[in-house]
């Protein structure tokens, strides 16, 4: 079985809208938490950071840890082929934006950033961890 530990933040600002990723390696274009995996002997403080910097614009401040998600991901459902399954944890944390501005990535496993009502999160094409996390944040 494969490993893949990624951190992730829920990051609203004083309109309390919900800064998302637009995620295009997947099966389907779907809108994702900034953030992603961490790189051999990184913390997940200094991944959730430099994700959201690269994805967003963004320089941030990590605050608390929200909760850990576990999920294994059946071989046949994997994203990249491979004959293993692969277990996923997912470290949320809550961020604030420190500086920056907002921008797209280039050549990344997302290609937009934006701004978004929580009515307007439900009325998008989203991948599970936008929910998961925002219970974790107790915003659903």
């Amino acid at each position: 079985m494969d490993m893949r530990v990624a951190a992730y933040a829920v990051v609203t600002d004083d309109d309390d809208r919900i800064l998302l990723v637009r995620w295009v390696e997947g099966r389907r274009v779907a809108w994702t938490m900034p953030g992603g995996g961490l790189e051999p002997g990184e913390a997940p403080e200094d991944a959730v950071r430099r994700e959201l910097r690269e994805e967003t614009g963004y320089a941030v401040k990590v605050g608390e840890l929200l909760g850990i998600h576990s999920r294994v991901i059946p071989a046949t459902q994997r994203v990249q082929k491979s004959d293993q399954p692969l277990h996923t944890l997912r470290i949320v944390y809550r961020a604030s934006v420190t500086g920056g501005r907002l921008r797209f990535e280039k050549e990344g496993s997302t290609d937009m950033a934006e701004w978004y009502s929580l009515k307007s999160v439900g009325e998008l094409q989203r991948v599970k961890l936008v929910d998961i996390a925002l219970r974790m944040a107790g915003i659903l």
